[in-house]
């Protein structure tokens, strides 16, 4: 049986379901294996643009003067 280490929002690392310190649940901080026949993918970009991550026009050298 694998075990992974899990992640609270506290910032504590731990193996359980909850945290030992805030008792808050906890979450896995590895992202998700890719897979190229991803069927959710169109729609994960979609949203992504329509809420505007990886707008870079706002990282740009214009913004800073």
């Amino acid at each position: 049986m694998k075990v992974r280490m899990r992640k609270c929002i506290c910032g504590t690392y731990t193996l359980r379901e909850n945290c030992p310190k805030c008792g808050r649940k906890t979450y896995m901080p590895i992202p998700p294996r890719f897979s190229p026949e991803d069927p959710y993918g169109k729609y994960r970009r979609m949203l992504r643009e329509e809420l505007g991550f990886f707008n870079f026009r706002r990282w740009s050298n214009a913004s800073k003067s």
